[in-house]
């Protein structure tokens, strides 16, 4: 939606708004068809909601993903028909950042970003569900699980942001044209291109294309999340599965490694590194990714069920 108040996310121009939502229908288009699909009232806003489903799964606890930075549903393309095979899939677009949720009220604290997801996590009819984010939908995964929300069974943590350890500095300042509209494109797909370990990032590639897009027309005003801390970790009652890059420009993954294996506690958690793998794992590995999840998700289960 088009925003002309500077307090709240939204497209700058209605023109970025048309490129954009041209750009997200042509990768929807790969991906297999939705179920349903819905908006979800929050007290920040309109959630779009999309929920895959196939013919054998129905009884099966969903798994819901949510996206990383500028992302939204379409980003899970190399993913969903892996993962669908398994159980209902269920993916929204966030809050706050470029897809065809609308924010409606000012998001200032991590508290907000829990408060939205966990309106649409109550939401969903079925009782559990869980829980996978990428980058900083890694981090909004947690910090809606800090907030206690009631249904999550489990969570897995894909190259996630602030949660094992802290964005190095080199990215930080590499990262700070995408937010500027009034940067080239050239050096916005140069810096999507680090992020994603040298990977061809421009108008060639669908969802780097979308990506681009988003940063370049909409105007997030989101809070820089708070770094999850050990003690958060620890708190953290449910099994964890955290899969991370070897080769992410977005932490340190051996550092990161041992954080996550020294503080989850739950007996199922634990740690996988995906060799030579940057922070655009799910677009590199969709089948070892998939096949991780999926034999964590069935072990949970197992667990509940004994």
């Amino acid at each position: 939606m088009f925003q002309d108040d500077d307090k709240l996310g939204g497209f700058t121009t209605e023109e970025g708004q048309r490129e954009f939502i041209e750009a997200y229908n042509s990768v929807m288009e790969d991906i297999p068809k939705p179920s349903e699909e819905f908006l979800v009232e929050t007290k920040f806003g309109k959630v779009k909601v999309y929920k895959f489903l196939e013919e054998g799964t129905e009884s099966k606890i969903p798994l819901l993903l949510l996206p990383g930075k500028s992302a939204s549903t379409p980003m899970w393309e190399p993913n969903l028909k892996d993962l669908m095979k398994d159980r209902p899939i269920y993916t929204i677009d966030l809050l706050g950042e470029p897809g065809l949720s609308v924010q409606t009220k000012k998001i200032v604290t991590s508290t907000d970003q829990a408060v939205w997801l966990n309106n649409v996590i109550d939401q969903l009819p079925e009782e559990t569900v869980h829980l996978a984010g990428l980058s900083f939908g890694g981090w909004s995964a947690v910090n809606v699980t800090l907030f206690k929300s009631a249904k999550i069974a489990s969570l897995t943590l894909i190259d996630p942001v602030y949660v094992f350890g802290p964005i190095p500095l080199k990215m930080i300042i590499a990262s700070i044209p995408a937010s500027i509209p009034a940067v080239p494109k050239s050096i916005r797909e140069k810096m999507l291109s680090y992020i994603a370990g040298g990977a061809e990032t421009d108008e060639s590639v669908p969802i780097g294309k979308l990506i681009e897009t988003g940063m370049r027309n909409y105007k997030s005003k989101l809070p820089m999340p708070k770094e999850i801390t050990e003690e958060q970790l620890r708190e953290l009652k449910m099994p964890v599965l955290g899969i991370l890059a070897e080769d992410s420009t977005m932490h340190h993954s051996e550092e990161s490694l041992d954080v996550g294996i020294e503080n989850l506690k739950n007996p199922l958690s634990h740690m996988v590194m995906f060799p030579n793998a940057s922070h655009a794992i799910n677009g590199e590995y969709p089948e070892e990714l998939a096949k991780n999840i999926v034999d964590f998700l069935q072990k949970v289960e197992i667990n509940m069920n004994n």
